[in-house]
């Protein structure tokens, strides 16, 4: 027999278990079927303006497939840009450059934008006297007028204090020629390989 305090209770629990079997119910048919195909993504769409739009590769202001680059060519063997090598000048020219100087110690090289700067330098026959060395890669291919050369000296004067000397200008040209000489030793040792 029920009793009538229980009617209640089991009214409360019928609602409950209807309530939970309403929600599985609703959640599941939420699921549906998986689709049976996988949806394609279009490659040319037509808007409404009537041009035809397409994410395939295509032709670009740099030409076609490129970019721009921010460090030279993605080409290595395009003309003019010989020795590409990731770095933003001729590397023909950034080598004779530090082996050139390599007697000199070196206060700042950067490949990138083609500045070599050395440290104040005094040779061993001549310890009154000093000089400092500024090199400027200007291009990314071998050509006389790619590398600019600025020489600064100093001389002890009788206070043991530096002074700054004039520079024959004949100096900086030499040091360009010397640096352009070696480069294309490189060159042609690297063509010969």
């Amino acid at each position: 027999m029920i009793d009538a305090r229980q009617t209640p209770m089991i009214t409360m629990r019928n609602a409950r278990v209807a309530a939970t079997l309403l929600i599985v119910a609703s959640v599941a048919a939420c699921g549906g079927t998986a689709p049976t195909t996988e949806a394609a993504y279009p490659t040319r769409r037509t808007g409404a303006d009537g041009i035809t739009y397409s994410n395939q590769p295509r032709e670009t202001i740099w030409g076609d497939g490129s970019g721009m680059w921010l460090f030279g060519s993605s080409r290595r063997n395009e003309p003019g840009s010989e020795g590409g090598g990731g770095i933003g000048v001729n590397t023909f020219l950034w080598r004779a450059s530090l082996d050139t100087l390599s007697f000199m110690p070196m206060a700042q090289a950067d490949p990138f934008g083609g500045v070599i700067i050395t440290d104040w330098y005094s040779a061993p026959q001549a310890p009154d006297e000093r000089m400092k060395v500024n090199i400027f890669i200007l291009d990314r291919t071998l050509r006389a007028d790619g590398v600019r050369a600025t020489v600064f000296r100093q001389r002890r004067d009788g206070q043991g204090n530096w002074v700054d000397a004039p520079v024959d200008p004949k100096t900086g040209i030499e040091l360009e020629d010397a640096i352009l000489t070696r480069a294309r030793q490189m060159r042609l040792g690297t063509a010969a390989q």
